[in-house]
């Protein structure tokens, strides 16, 4: 999509608001949100400005200063979102360079791509989350004036891996 695809696609939808979302390198994904009426055709190029110190592992607060460039390409409706809401990805550049923001796994992930194919080795590149989750079959915890305590566990836990499991049916 273009730029004017997505604004019309957002009044299509109803749009009430726009979610700006970015990753940070350890892969958690952050967003922001703003009312629609903030988007326009010059948004896709001017962007919108971001604090990078309150990112872990990005920028210290004397370079924090960047700019969420959203991707029209990403455009879509969140389907879970009591509010319609556009939802775009955005890259993350230096307001002032204008450059890639190194730490953006976005541009992380463009580069490695630009490499395979500028190397012959391959000429499409696919990226994607891990979603990662755990199954506990029991937790306990309590909390009083003077103690506290937690205990988690799993069958498939490692610290179970010496107990003998016996199955049934």
């Amino acid at each position: 999509m273009t730029p004017k695809e997505v604004l019309e696609f957002a009044k299509k939808n109803n749009a009430q608001q726009i979610d700006l979302r970015f990753t940070d390198l350890p892969g958690l994904q952050h967003h922001v949100s703003y009312p629609i009426s903030q988007l326009t055709e010059e948004s896709f190029e001017e962007g919108f400005g971001m604090d990078g110190s309150s990112i872990r592992g990005w920028a210290a607060i004397h370079e924090s200063d960047m700019l969420l460039i959203p991707d029209p390409a990403t455009a879509m409706m969140d389907p879970f979102f009591e509010t319609p809401t556009l939802v775009l990805t955005c890259d993350v550049i230096d307001p002032i360079t204008r450059q890639h923001y190194e730490r953006d796994p976005r541009w992380i992930g463009k580069k490695a791509e630009m490499f395979l194919k500028n190397s012959g080795i391959a000429d499409t590149a696919y990226f994607g989350a891990e979603a990662e989750f755990f199954i506990f079959d029991n937790i306990s915890f309590d909390q009083t004036q003077h103690s506290g305590y937690y205990f988690i566990d799993a069958e498939e836990g490692r610290w179970n891996s010496g107990r003998r499991m016996t199955r049934t049916g």
